[in-house]
């Protein structure tokens, strides 16, 4: 008997660490689970005038790939460290009092530098993304800070809106992201690592085309244009512009 009992102990723990790491305290929204992308194959109707660029030059904090931030020779914060990570430099973003960043956990966190306190958590990743011991859901992509909402995509097949002042999620998709996305105007555009651009309505969560590219490349969007590459794709349908 004491044995089964062994075993149910262990299958319940095992399930409660798939679908939520336990690693960081704080308040933490759940981990989205979906089934595929929903591609609407709808035209964009109000073209965005401009991007938006997020002024990180005042923030003072570096962050390494072991999850580790630093006020100079302080540290404020001390994450999980994973051997699963992607070189790059890590920058956390500034607005306020406070600071976010991206670890290579998959965790967005929302943290006051001065009293280190971790204010939320959120999950940036898949529940499936968990299985299995070489998973790699590394937030490498900048996060963009816009108004009132927090945007962030991984390598664990997700990209989200999250509430600024309290990190619930207002959206998740099934999109993993490693290089910069744009957020222009009422949309976001996405490359992701499978190679397919995503235009999506921010407000909703919608994606209204996809189009595949041939080579990774970070997007730019310009005057109702966006290029990747060599590649140049019309913001109002997606379609290669010949």
């Amino acid at each position: 008997m004491r044995k089964y009992l062994g075993i149910l102990i262990c299958f319940v723990i095992l399930t409660a660490c798939d679908k939520h790491d336990p690693i960081l305290p704080g308040t933490r929204t759940a981990i989205f689970d979906t089934i595929s992308v929903d591609v609407q194959n709808k035209t964009i109707s109000d073209v965005p005038d401009s991007v938006v660029i997020v002024d990180n030059a005042k923030c003072k904090y570096t962050q390494n790939s072991s999850n580790i931030i630093m006020d100079g020779d302080r540290r404020i914060f001390s994450g999980f460290p994973t051997n699963n990570t992607v070189a790059g430099t890590r920058t956390p973003v500034c607005s306020g009092k406070y600071l976010y960043a991206g670890l290579t956990t998959g965790e967005l966190i929302k943290l006051n530098p001065k009293t280190r306190e971790l204010i939320w958590v959120a999950d940036i990743f898949r529940s499936t993304s968990l299985t299995g011991g070489s998973a790699m859901v590394d937030i490498v992509a900048p996060i963009v800070l816009n108004g009132k909402y927090v945007y962030a995509g991984g390598l664990g097949d997700a990209f989200c809106k999250i509430s600024a002042s309290s990190g619930v999620k207002q959206w998740c998709l099934d999109i993993g992201v490693a290089l910069p996305f744009i957020i222009a105007g009422n949309y976001a555009f996405v490359l992701s690592t499978d190679n397919n651009l995503y235009a999506i309505r921010t407000d909703e969560g919608t994606v209204y085309w996809r189009t595949s590219i041939d080579k990774a490349s970070v997007p730019v969007y310009e005057n109702g244009v966006i290029t990747v590459g060599s590649r140049r794709i019309d913001v109002v349908d997606g379609k290669i512009i010949k």
